[in-house]
């Protein structure tokens, strides 16, 4: 057995306590001299650019339904959302096709336990070998500066070589370390500690955390300071959930790109109002505790006709408090406000059936509701993305 060689520190006799105390580890031989590393003051040679040759970094790591990648190898990305969101299930989708394609991961697991996410593996069909050959679970329960604990982890990423590492935690992972969530200096610090070696061994790096409270105000930020954006060279996704997930049930959530520092994702999404692009819709199918489906659909453009849902309604309204059928004119009046607009939601209560239309005196177009409608029905309005199985 080597000793690790991720760490850039020569801890050849054994790791430094806090105190500086030298810990011996007899474990580990004392490998030969690594190579001095580059430095990073140094004029980098711009020759790739300059004459056509570089390539820019691609997502190969994960994969959406239409086979296009996740994360990119050697970069650090991050996943934020709401509580019960799918950060997790979305990680661990991610996991599971890694190792179907041969490739290993390891799991850092700041909040959870190992028969919860080792349980979810299996429930997305991971196979048991692939689990005990592949895969590494890591939940730390004292700082990484503690003991043997460096070597610990460079040992079990140097034995793997991972292409995918997600850190679950990161929050709980800073207090640990009695890091301040909110100090800018802090996030990069444990960035530098952490992540960034792991990012520079060829793993992607994904880090599992929350996202504000305030739904207004909370843009694209995870909680805590803003340079857990910034520190970010891949990409970063916000998950908005639609409808739970749970056991039994079909869950869904809206994955929206805030970043995207390569710049190879958002060409395979769709903007969005909210200056975040939409990249696909997390589905996840629960059949039992032992067994659950997941789907990364692609966005779909919605080129259905413009639905004026809360005007539709004050128009269905109307027409149901009104004694009898009504004339156009006789709509506008109820509803007030413009005319044209009143007109447009009328006829898309027509085409999509819930107002019918009946000949009155002199010719004139009659309209009853025939079944109301609310603002929130999409029986006719479903957009074309893939419908939940």
């Amino acid at each position: 057995m080597s000793q690790p060689d991720m760490w850039p520190e020569d801890w050849s006799d054994g790791p430094p306590e806090p105190n500086g105390a030298v810990v011996p580890e007899p474990r580990l031989a004392v490998a030969q001299a690594a190579p001095p590393p580059v430095p990073t003051w140094r004029p980098r040679n711009l020759e790739d650019v300059l004459d056509g040759t570089y390539k820019a970094p691609q997502p190969t790591i994960g994969r959406r339904n239409d086979g296009i990648g996740l994360f990119y190898p050697g970069r650090m990305h991050s996943v934020v959302g709401e509580s019960e969101g799918g950060k997790t299930w979305f990680a661990l989708m991610a996991v599971a096709s890694e190792l179907a394609a041969g490739n290993a991961v390891v799991f850092l697991d700041f909040e959870d336990d190992a028969p919860g996410v080792v349980g979810r593996l299996l429930a997305l069909g991971a196979s048991v070998q692939d689990i005990r050959d592949r895969f590494a679970y890591i939940r730390p329960e004292e700082p990484l500066t503690v003991g043997i604990n460096r070597l610990e982890i460079g040992q079990a990423l140097n034995d793997l070589r991972p292409t995918f590492v997600p850190v679950d935690g990161v929050t709980e992972g800073m207090a640990m370390h009695g890091m301040e969530l909110k100090d800018n200096t802090d996030i990069a610090k444990f960035g530098r500690m952490l992540l960034r070696p792991i990012a520079e061994m060829g793993a992607a790096v994904a880090t599992l955390d929350h996202v504000t409270k305030d739904r207004e105000g909370r843009g694209r930020y995870a909680i805590g300071g803003v340079h857990k954006l910034n520190g970010i060279n891949g990409a970063m996704y916000v998950l908005e959930n639609r409808t739970p997930f749970g056991i039994g049930l079909t869950g869904k959530t809206t994955v929206r790109i805030a970043k995207d520092r390569p710049g190879q994702l958002r060409r395979h999404s769709l903007p969005h109002s909210s200056g975040m692009h939409w990249f696909a819709d997390f589905v996840l199918k629960s059949h039992d505790a032992t067994f659950t489906e997941a789907s990364l659909y692609p966005p779909v453009e919605n080129d259905a006709p413009f639905r004026p849902t809360a005007l539709m309604q004050k128009v269905s309204d109307a027409l149901a408090g009104a004694p009898e059928p009504l004339s156009v004119r006789g709509v506008q009046d109820r509803v007030g406000g413009n005319k044209d607009a009143v007109r447009t939601a009328l006829a898309r209560l027509v085409d999509e059936g819930f107002v019918v239309v009946e000949a009155g005196a002199r010719n004139a177009q009659m309209h009853r509701v025939e079944k109301p409608f609310t603002e929130g029905d999409e029986s006719r309005a479903s957009p074309p993305s893939p419908t939940v199985p």
